[in-house]
Parts: structure tokens; C-alpha cells; sequence
């Protein structure tokens, strides 16, 4: 099978999916959030618009600490086993472990500084000034652009899952070869450089913000920075050694399978969370986020299929989280059918993004860049397209709806979150390669980072 072949499948694809178009513009209204209902909110007010009588709702809160716990659950174990039986068998502790640690630093980080710098009082449009450093002022009362129906602390607790996972999707594209001590030392910098100025342009009343741009639930906070950064992290480390020539297929595509299950399922808490309550929008992303990732898992197989003459478990696998990247920032702004369009766009736009790496000569161990970057991108110019009034009226109608600045503020968001990513990305990397240094040595490599690095064996 030829990429030729894959190419007609897309045609055919896309054909079949523009035919339904005008139902499916159709579709996204019937599908919209009713607006009748006296009891149930569409959505809480977006950032920067207070709400008038902020009050503790138990069932936003429920949503909203659930919601927490299924994002805490797709990094660990989700993440953590996903990535483990991706590597060989003498580097899964090591990988596991820096989902773990990651995710206990960033919580600390987060408390004491992170969430000030992010969503703290504004300044100058750029960053959060250090008002609620150690959580000064951040308690039980909500606060009225922060979700203004659940505690503020409630709130606080799910943006760090956030801030959490994103430096644990970098991980990925160093995978068994960077030092411990360095893995430390660049998620902490990384965060706070990094994450907390994007996470407020963005969502706490940054400039971004203000321009009108949309990112729902992270596709350019979380995806694209993770996955431009992590382009950034294969290119200066280098390859593994005995990259292309050694034989480096995951050690337990089962375990694999598993954290990918573990990803899909904790992603309602990603995108459906979002919605900080328990309301139609959250309905909404959850259907959303469902119908794309199953649409880019069959894309995934098909063209995987019509090109390597075989479909594959772990390809079903990575396409089904290349839909729930993808999606993630159109998640509540757009219905079933384009969810559906994004999943396919996803599954296959991923798919070739990994086929030509080896065109382009780095070593992204786990495929970040063509999941997490690939798939951020695309949704966030795909909430430019598809982006409706009729799904959810706090957001913007897209390009095919009739808006065509706001695609244009969607795809200045891509270029300044891509390039600020990977000017602070290399930076940071500068920084920790003159304090610790990058690598291991070459014999710690070919050990392997669990004894290297860890002294312990996964399997004995």
C-alpha cells in the first residue's frame, strides 16, 4: 500500500463528510443547548464576565470535584501506564515515575505561585500578579468569573490537574533518555514560564482572551504548548541511541491499551469539566468529545489500513487520542457532526503527521508533536471553522457560520502559543542543561533509566 492510497481514502472521506454539511449545520442547532429550562444553566459565564449573584451550587461543585479526579486519573495511572508500555522494558519505572513526580511538584508549585501567575489579578494583560500566592484569598466563596456557581478553591483544584498533565505530555518526547534531576528542574521552570503566561492569556483575563480568542478546554494551553515544546525537547536532546537502526517497538502494548482507555474515559472530566457545572454546555462537550474520538480511532484504522495493509491495536489506540486532543478546545463551542468532521480530520492528519517524522530527523520517542501538537493546531483552527452561537452562546460563530475575524484571531493564537512554547522551551532547556545537564551518559542509556536512575526493576 502507497501514501497515494491513503490520500484517495481522505477524498473519499472528506467527500462522504461534506455531503452531510448542510445537515449538519442543521444538526449543531438542533443539537444546541435549550435555553427554557428554569432550572439548568447553558453554561457559566465565560472569563471576564462576572456574574451577578455568585452562589455555591452542590451540583456544579459535585461536577467540578469529579471532574477533578477524572483529570487527576488520566495522568496517573492513565498517562503514566499509556506512556510506560510504549517504552522498552528497562525504562518503564523511569517513565512512570515522571508522570508521578510531575504531578506531585506541579501540585505544590501550583498552591504556592503557579495559580496566582495564572489566574491571579491581571497585569498588563500577560500575567497574573501575586495577590494569591499560598492561596491568599482563594477560599470557599466562588468568584465571579471563576465559576461563579462552585467554590473558588474547587475551581483552583481542577486547573491544576491542567497545569499538571501538560508537562507530563512533554515527557513523551524525550522518553528514556533524559536525567532525573534535569526532568525536575524543566518541569518546574516550564510551568511557571511557560504554562502560567498562556494558561492567562487565555483563560485569566489575558490578552488572548480579550481578542476574543476560544480554546475551551486546553487545545492551545495544554496540546499545543506540550506539543511544540516537546518538538523543542527531541531536537536539542537528540536521538536515542541506536534511534533507526536498534529495534525500540513498545514492551506492552496491553498496558498501553490500558492507559489509553484510562485517557479516554478521564477526558469527560477534561472537556465535559469545563463547563464548571452541571449544565447543558457540559452535556454538550461530553457527546463532543466522545463522537470525535471514536470517529479519529476508525480513521486511524482505515488509513492505517489502506497504507501499511494492516490496522493495528496501538494505532486504534493513538487515534483515539488524537481525537480527544483535537476536539478539546472546540469541545463546547461545537455539535455532534463536527465533532465528528474534527475526529476525522484528527485521525488521519496525526497519522500522517508521525509517517513523515522520520522525514524531518527527530526523535519523538512517544509521538507528542504529531498527537498533542498536531492535534492542538487543528483544533484550534477547527473552532475558527466550526465554532456556533447555536451550541453554546457564550462562544462565536466560526468562518462557516459567517465570522471570519474570529478564525483569524483562532489562528493568531496558534502562531503566538506555538512561538512563545518554543522560545521558553529552549531557553528553560539552556538554563537546565548548564545547571544539571540534559542526558544520561551513554552507558546509563543502554542500562536503561530504571536502574540508572531509579535502582529498581519493573520486572523481575
Amino acid at each position: 500500500m502507497t501514501v497515494w492510497r491513503v490520500g484517495c481514502a481522505l477524498v473519499v472521506l472528506l467527500v462522504s463528510a461534506s455531503s452531510c454539511w448542510e445537515g449538519g449545520r442543521s444538526w449543531a442547532a438542533e443539537s444546541a443547548p435549550a435555553t427554557s429550562s428554569p432550572s439548568i444553566e447553558t453554561s457559566s459565564p465565560p472569563v471576564g464576565t462576572p456574574a451577578a449573584h455568585p452562589t455555591v451550587d452542590g451540583a456544579d461543585t459535585a461536577w467540578v470535584l469529579v471532574s477533578s479526579a477524572l483529570v487527576l486519573a488520566m495522568i496517573i495511572p492513565g498517562l503514566a501506564l499509556f506512556y510506560g508500555g510504549l517504552v522498552r522494558s528497562k525504562n518503564v519505572l523511569g517513565t512512570i515515575m515522571q508522570s508521578f513526580v510531575i504531578l506531585c511538584l506541579i501540585s505544590l508549585l501550583w498552591v504556592l505561585l503557579g495559580y496566582s501567575l495564572s489566574f491571579g489579578p491581571d497585569q498588563w494583560g500577560l500575567i497574573g500578579n501575586l495577590e494569591w500566592v499560598g492561596l491568599s484569598g482563594v477560599g470557599m466563596a466562588p468568584h465571579p468569573t471563576y465559576g461563579p456557581t462552585i467554590p473558588h478553591q474547587a475551581f483552583m483544584v481542577f486547573q491544576l490537574m491542567f497545569a499538571a498533565i501538560t508537562p507530563a505530555l512533554i515527557t513523551g518526547a524525550f522518553a528514556e533518555r533524559m536525567k532525573f534531576t534535569a526532568l525536575l528542574l524543566f518541569a518546574a521552570l516550564w510551568s511557571l514560564i511557560v504554562y502560567a503566561p498562556i494558561a492567562h492569556w487565555l483563560w485569566g483575563g489575558g490578552w488572548l482572551g480579550r481578542l476574543g480568542a476560544l480554546d475551551f478546554a486546553g487545545g492551545a494551553v495544554v496540546h499545543i504548548s506540550s506539543g511544540v515544546s516537546a518538538l523543542v525537547c527531541a531536537a536539542v536532546l537528540g536521538a536515542r541511541r541506536g534511534y533507526g537502526t536498534e529495534y525500540m517497538a513498545p514492551h506492552n502494548l496491553p498496558l498501553t491499551l490500558l492507559g489509553a482507555g484510562l485517557l479516554w474515559f478521564g477526558w469527560f472530566g477534561f472537556n465535559a469539566g469545563s463547563a464548571l457545572g452541571a449544565n447543558q454546555t457540559a452535556v454538550s462537550a461530553f457527546l463532543a468529545t466522545h463522537m470525535a474520538a471514536a470517529t479519529a480511532g476508525l480513521t486511524w484504522l482505515v488509513v492505517e489500513w489502506l497504507h501499511r495493509g494492516t490496522p493495528t491495536v496501538l494505532g486504534m489506540a493513538s487515534g483515539v487520542v488524537a481525537g480527544l486532543a483535537t476536539i478539546t478546545p472546540a469541545a463546547g463551542y461545537v455539535g455532534p457532526f463536527s465533532a465528528m468532521l474534527i475526529g476525522l480530520s484528527a485521525g488521519a492528519l496525526s497519522y500522517l503527521a508521525i509517517i513523515w517524522k522520520s522525514t524531518f530527523g527527530y526523535d519523538d520517542s512517544l509521538d507528542v508533536v504529531g498527537i498533542h501538537g498536531v492535534g492542538g493546531i487543528l483544533g484550534i483552527l477547527a473552532t475558527g471553522l466550526l465554532a456556533s452561537k447555536a451550541v453554546n452562546a457564550a462562544g462565536a460563530d466560526g468562518l462557516l457560520f459567517g465570522n471570519p475575524m474570529f478564525f483569524g484571531v483562532q489562528a493568531l493564537t496558534v502562531l503566538v502559543v506555538a512561538g512563545f512554547s518554543a522560545l521558553g522551551t529552549l531557553v528553560i532547556l539552556y538554563v537546565v542543561k548548564h545547571l544539571t545537564g540534559l542526558r544520561v551518559t551513554a552507558e546509563e542509556e543502554s542500562l536503561g533509566l530504571d536502574l540508572s536512575q531509579h535502582d529498581e526493576r519493573a520486572y523481575s
